[in-house]
């Protein structure tokens, strides 16, 4: 029997799947992470919870499925990006990990505009000038924490991370380079100049590796923590939401994917690249093809947030039901009128990334009376999040690509209420899948092509089934319009006028 194992670092919880080849699901197991924020725009965590979290989910999954370690042909390893991760000379961590939707360094970025053509830097590295990039994270810490900047030898990301842990091997995956800024889009190489400018010395940025070429070997002492058998082979990996996207089935031009995890992802397959400053892009893990994206910086993780902070009240009662707080939640929401009776939220909890790019953005409840309750709130935030993929829809329309095909994936796609809300304001039906694991499916493939054991990429959508699709309720399209202009409204009234973040 020949398995295969995919791990994904995700920034709510870092989760494993197990896979019989061609097609099986064997295991899925999930640990929780902590991401902190001490000040007004911070994320950051502990990339050693990741490891321990990775071997405790290695660990789980064979003891669980019976498969023995030297069953397990392949291995990788996908991740949120990003993330900027650092290693002194003697390979020990200098800091926590400064999270992709970390919005400490606003200042770093105008001053990075104010330096270079942006146009041009668009064109060379495929993004604009923005939070995500590693450069100002990077600027930051020389500028804040210069004892750490300077004993920088290894930057990287979340998956590249583990990766190390993993073989001992140092190098960057194709896409955590590409949107942190390093890599040239017309060779396809990391650059030199694009490196320089975040002050770090060149040789911290190691190799570059394609997501499925072979990265290294499972180590001996790699193998005695996770349980598997040293010399398994590991791949480069994946970012986190592109991983997801193969799993979903975002083969074809104009397919949609929307995936509502700790933050929310929207994603189009496309075989343009066409660099735009208000989105990332990416490349598909199907070599050739482009996917071109927007993050936000917040998602289920403001959801998490609002639920723990506000809704302890109706703990009892959603026990009493049999229900989880956020079904609890949802059941009040749905009880509730579209458009929240006037109540408006801009979810702007961490600044927002895309297409907005502002860190200096903060959420706002708009419209709230004393006839508003936490029903009401809540409905407001699943709506707010409808709108932010609205627009990001508008957006990508504007450059120029075609959006078809939506589908929803990741946790808070279980929640029907909330992807009734998405497909109202879209106007457009929303195809949600049965049983995606997420992100780690897609990590797990990519090792399965890696290694030799399938040539079919398209092949892993048989893991991964269709499940009912949401209709648009055309008579809500006014409502849902009204909705959309004044959270547009509300965010171009209150920009510029809020104080940089304190750092």
């Amino acid at each position: 029997m020949t398995c295969v194992l995919g791990l994904d670092v995700g920034t709510t919880s870092t989760t494993g799947v197990l896979i019989r080849l061609p097609g099986a699901v064997l295991g899925l197991a999930s640990r929780p992470v902590a991401l902190r924020s001490e000040r007004p725009g911070w994320a950051e965590e502990d990339p050693e919870q990741w490891w321990v979290n990775v071997c405790a989910i290695v660990r789980q999954l064979l003891n669980d499925t019976g498969v023995a370690a030297a069953e397990v042909a392949a291995l990788g390893v996908s991740g949120m990006l990003p993330a900027v991760v650092l290693l002194d000379g003697d390979g020990r961590l200098l800091r926590p990990s400064i999270q992709q939707s970390d919005a400490r360094c606003g200042a770093e970025v105008l001053e990075l505009k104010s330096e270079i053509d942006e146009s041009a830097f668009l064109l060379k590295a495929g993004n604009g000038i923005n939070q995500q990039l590693a450069t100002p994270k990077l600027r930051w810490l020389e500028r804040r924490e210069p004892d750490v900047f300077k004993r920088i030898a290894t930057v990287f990301g979340s998956y590249d991370y583990v990766n190390w842990k993993l073989t001992g091997e140092r190098a960057v995956e194709q896409n955590w380079a590409l949107e942190a800024g390093f890599v040239d889009l017309a060779t396809h190489a990391l650059d030199d100049w694009l490196i320089a400018l975040s002050h770090a010395p060149r040789a911290a940025v190691p190799r570059k590796t394609r997501s499925h070429e072979i990265l290294g070997a499972l180590s001996p002492k790699a193998a005695v923590e996770t349980g598997l058998a040293p010399g398994t082979p590991v791949v480069g990996g994946a970012a986190d939401m592109i991983a997801s996207a193969l799993g979903a089935g975002l083969v074809a031009d104009g397919d949609v994917l929307l995936k509502f995890g700790g933050a929310v992802d929207i994603l189009l397959a496309t075989d343009r690249a066409k660099p735009d400053p208000r989105l990332y892009l990416d490349y598909h893990l199907i070599p050739g093809l482009f996917v071109p994206n927007g993050c936000m910086a917040t998602g289920g993780s403001a959801l998490n947030w609002f639920a723990s902070r506000f809704a302890g009240g109706e703990a009892r009662a959603a026990e009493k039901a049999g229900l989880s707080i956020h079904q609890w939640l949802d059941r009040l929401a749905e009880a509730r009128r579209p458009g929240s009776e006037g109540v408006v939220v801009t979810p702007y909890f961490l600044g927002e990334k895309t297409p907005i790019h502002d860190p200096n953005a903060r959420a706002t409840f708009d419209g709230l009376a004393l006839s508003h309750d936490i029903g009401h709130m809540w409905r407001a935030l699943l709506e707010a999040y409808a709108y932010a993929i609205a627009h990001h829809v508008e957006v990508m329309n504007d450059i120029g690509y075609r959006t078809e095909r939506f589908i929803a994936s990741d946790g808070g796609s279980a929640s029907r209420v909330w992807m009734q809300i998405v497909a109202d304001v879209l106007q457009r039906p929303v195809q949600r899948l049965s049983g995606h694991p997420g992100s780690c499916v897609g990590a797990a493939w990519t090792a399965a092509v890696g290694a030799g054991l399938t040539g079919d990429w398209a092949g892993v959508s048989d893991l991964v089934q269709p499940a009912d699709r949401i209709d648009p309720r055309p008579g809500l399209a006014n409502i849902c319009r009204d909705g959309y202009r004044r959270y547009r409204e509300i965010y171009r009234r209150l920009a510029g006028t809020r104080e940089p973040n304190p750092t």
